[in-house]
């Protein structure tokens, strides 16, 4: 039985890494898969997946107030698909969230979703709180925190390395602009808790 699957994590953790695998995996076999993401992260060049270790696909572009049902069914009229991918799925809209459970539901495609739960302010994305709601499975794809905690957590950070704690939910960035941590580091760079002596890092 095909099934909504939301795979989150925070930033840096290898999502794209984990997203391509899979659909090579399913390559490796025969089946053709169908990969989105989102238009507004075009730091791998338009239409374009890109992992951090040097691997990419080239893929359809989403954007807010686009039919992710239609785009599946026009997808399926050029020939089969056996799984849908989306990366970046924070960026999706709630009513996209709802489409894609239409296609896993009424189209029996599973469908893979990889993308980040919370922003740098420690909120959830649209896209991310709804597949929270409604997604079949959750899974987390883990990272570590520089003290080796879980990295739960990310802030965005200026020029200078300098945490910051406003600004709009969207700006797209990589290692130069977020940091994973964990929530303890978190809430120490965001000046959320205080210093006491003897404090262990």
């Amino acid at each position: 039985m095909a099934k909504l699957f939301f795979n989150y994590s925070t930033m840096n953790a290898g999502k794209s890494t984990v997203l391509l695998q899979a659909s090579h995996n399913y390559r490796e076999h025969g089946m053709q898969t169908y990969l989105l993401t989102a238009r507004v992260d075009d730091r791998a060049g338009p239409g374009r997946i890109a992992s951090r270790i040097g691997i990419g696909s080239d893929a359809d572009v989403f954007a807010p107030g686009d039919d992710l049902f239609a785009m599946v069914q026009d997808r399926l009229a050029q020939g089969p698909v056996s799984c849908v991918f989306v990366d970046e799925a924070q960026f999706l809209e709630k009513a996209q969230v709802w489409q894609l459970a239409r296609v896993v539901d009424d189209l029996n495609l599973p469908v893979l979703c990889y993308g980040l739960r919370v922003d740098f302010r420690g909120e959830l994305f649209p896209g991310s709180a709804a597949l929270l709601a409604i997604a079949d499975e959750i899974r987390e794809v883990r990272t570590i925190c520089r003290c080796g905690r879980k990295a739960t957590m990310v802030i965005r950070q200026d020029a200078e390395g300098r945490a910051l704690r406003d600004g709009a939910q969207v700006q797209i960035g990589g290692n130069e602009t977020y940091v994973s941590l964990c929530r303890r580091h978190w809430r120490d760079a965001v000046g959320d808790r205080p210093q006491t002596q003897g404090t262990e890092d």
